[in-house]
């Protein structure tokens, strides 16, 4: 068996499970005014417009599914995405950015919050909310500007900050975020989240826009203290922090909208079952061993292959050959000025621990399918890849000092090209142990 495409055929049926039109389709009916979302009904009688908004790398996937639903009842909306495409009906697509806001960020939020701003009390909305909207919508708290939120996201970016912690800052320092827009509506609303958070925290996916946020201002200072970020942010960003430490302006909203109410369609454990139905039926034993990794992508990778030693060793806890499946998100701290991301760093990472050990295939990738800074989804490794690399003269050592993991793989032809796939729930890592 080549256990490398083995690896590939089960992420792909991972993704596949979670993509929109999946998860929509087994979550959303409608009958012309009685909307069922899971096991909730919802009665929109006939004089009620229905209008559909949405922001992240999703949207643009689900708001083609649930147009075709809903169809002639949608009286329009818009939606924001890094990867806009054409219009869906009366429901216009903006075009904004990802993981940086830029200008394009703010014109689009501008219109997203003209437009929920003026629904009704009979208006009905559906906010189709996925990962990456933290930065697709944004609108700074004065005197913020542009370049000083551009400059405070890649600072958290490259400090190894877990995204909870990333969207804590990001949520008090914005106009939108921390269910500041969903104070914005009169209009009656659901929101269909497809969850890239580990856990699921609905203040965290999307820095919660329209749900509540209990984190502080305070926390922001706690969070900036401890990755060395308070002298590196800009004035004007520690201005606004100052202001809400000592209540000069508002904190974010501690209540949600009680018109609001928020679904989750799908989620990390969504596609990790998958992944281990299909391991089954290619021949191998398959367990879900978390969808809460985190930390550093090298240190988990170093945490991952000495459970695939001990199982080699000592069939403990399980005898091979056998598929251990992981999923939810680590960090990079950047030092380096290569070309990679978390899950291709990862899988070097474990590839400088396992070697030549013919014995353990590893893969890890996003569902997204855009690892960091990188045009690859992760990698797929095995000894081959190490018999590849030293034939090559590559430095792993190196190679990870520099955070350069793309280039290293692209080299051993290893990456793994799905181009954006209009889902994303978080990673996928796949560790199989073979006789």
């Amino acid at each position: 068996m080549n256990y490398k495409n083995t690896a590939r055929e089960i992420f792909n049926a991972a993704l596949q499970a979670v993509l929109p039109a999946q998860l929509i389709n087994e979550s959303v009916r409608f009958d012309g005014q009685l909307l069922r979302i899971q096991d909730h009904e919802y009665l929109i009688p006939a004089q009620s417009r229905i209008f559909i908004f949405g922001s992240g790398k999703a949207s643009v996937a689900m708001a083609n599914v649930l147009y075709q639903i809903l169809s002639d009842r949608i009286a329009g909306g818009m939606v924001l995405a890094s990867n806009p495409g054409r219009d869906i009906g009366p429901i216009r697509v903006l075009e904004s950015s990802h993981p940086v806001p830029t200008q394009k960020t703010l014109d689009a939020t501008n219109q997203l919050i003209v437009a929920m701003s003026e629904l009704n009390n009979n208006d009905f909305f559906v906010y189709l909310l996925s990962g990456g909207s933290s930065s697709i919508v944004e609108k700074p708290i004065l005197p913020i500007a542009l370049d000083d939120f551009q400059q405070t996201t890649s600072l958290l970016l490259r400090s190894g900050a877990r995204i909870d912690e990333m969207n804590v800052v990001r949520k008090h320092l914005s106009m939108v975020k921390g269910g500041r827009l969903g104070q914005l509506s009169r209009g009656t609303g659901l929101v269909l989240v497809l969850s890239d958070v580990i856990g699921d925290d609905l203040s965290t996916i999307g820095s919660a826009l329209l749900y509540k946020d209990d984190s502080t201002y305070q926390d922001v200072v706690t969070i900036l203290n401890k990755y060395n970020l308070m002298h590196d942010v800009p004035a004007n960003v520690l201005a606004v922090i100052n202001q809400g430490v000592t209540r000069q302006i508002p904190e974010t909203p501690k209540t949600t909208n009680s018109n609001i109410a928020h679904h989750m369609i799908g989620n990390n454990y969504t596609a990790l079952v998958r992944a281990q139905e299909k391991a089954n039926q290619l021949g191998l034993q398959a367990h879900i061993m978390t969808s809460r990794l985190d930390g550093e992508a090298r240190e988990a990778a170093k945490a991952i292959i000495a459970i695939g030693k001990e199982i080699h060793l000592s069939g403990n806890p399980f005898s091979p050959p056998v598929c251990l499946i992981f999923g939810g998100e680590t960090t990079v701290t950047v030092r380096g000025n290569g070309q990679g991301g978390r899950n291709q760093e990862l899988c070097l990472s474990a590839l400088n621990a396992f070697r030549a050990m013919p014995y353990i295939t590893v893969l890890s990738a996003g569902t997204d399918g855009i690892d960091g800074q990188s045009d690859a989804a992760g990698t797929v490794v095995d000894c081959e890849t190490f018999r590849k690399a030293k034939e090559l003269q590559l430095n792993i050592d190196g190679y990870l000092s520099a955070n350069d993991s793309y280039n290293f793989f692209k080299k051993t032809n290893d990456l793994i090209m799905t181009g954006a796939t209009g889902t994303n729930v978080g990673d996928v890592t796949l560790m199989i142990i073979h006789e």
